[in-house]
């Protein structure tokens, strides 16, 4: 068995402790607080939130998704596959350093999605560029943390606040989608995504094809 070998450690900002990047072979982990955040051989669901959510859009005239989350690249990746030549995709990483692995160690497994010339991407807090401006995009797709249930960073916690989903909500266009990703279900958020006002719907999909953990995926239609 081929060990795991530590590429790279940074504090994530705030109170999010130390994340840091592994690989073993061709395979690569991120970790927060020593747990697994994500891993490169399970994004099935990541995939997922993209296609659920752009499919709904991709036909618009120059669809603009917001991507909150920049991860190993996978969500950002599928959305382009699911989204036209004239589409906007601005994604929005916390953390500099993933946006650095995602140039660098992790570049290859989504296939380079940054170099995209649809893809912006901006080193900020997602919760600042959703207040940004009022009926911007067609889609925010929110790849947080472990989903409404943080794990690195308390400030995301209040995305999947009331006050953050009347942001997101503002921010959308009409008929918009908000696609929210979690590790595991939760009641009280789809409570709260319904007396927000979407029109909501929620998928389990498997973390990997057919196989692996289930995770959450909702979909809040404006």
């Amino acid at each position: 068995m081929n060990p795991w070998i530590l590429l790279d450690q940074v504090k994530v900002p705030g109170d999010g402790g130390v994340m840091k990047l592994y690989q073993r072979a061709f395979e690569f982990s991120i970790s927060v607080k020593n747990e697994e955040l994500m891993n490169s051989r399970m994004h099935g669901s990541e995939d997922a939130l993209a296609e659920l959510a752009c499919k709904r859009v991709a036909e618009r005239t120059n669809p603009r998704v917001l991507i909150g989350g920049l991860g190993m690249g996978f969500t950002l990746s599928a959305a382009l596959k699911h989204l036209g030549d004239t589409a906007e995709v601005v994604v929005v990483e916390l953390v500099p350093a993933v946006i650095k692995w995602n140039h660098t160690h992790l570049a290859e497994l989504a296939g380079r999605p940054l170099e995209d010339p649809r893809v912006t991407v901006l080193e900020s807090d997602v919760g600042f560029i959703i207040r940004e401006k009022a009926e911007a995009y067609d889609a925010i797709l929110l790849d947080v943390d472990n989903g409404p249930d943080g794990l690195t960073h308390a400030g995301n916690d209040r995305l999947y606040t009331h006050g953050g989903l009347a942001a997101a909500k503002a921010a959308l266009k009409p008929g918009g989608i908000l696609a929210v990703w979690s590790a595991e279900p939760d009641k009280s958020f789809s409570k709260r995504l319904r007396g927000s006002g979407f029109k909501m719907e929620e998928v389990s999909v498997r973390a990997r094809g057919t196989k692996g953990r289930r995770h959450t995926i909702w979909l809040a239609e404006k």
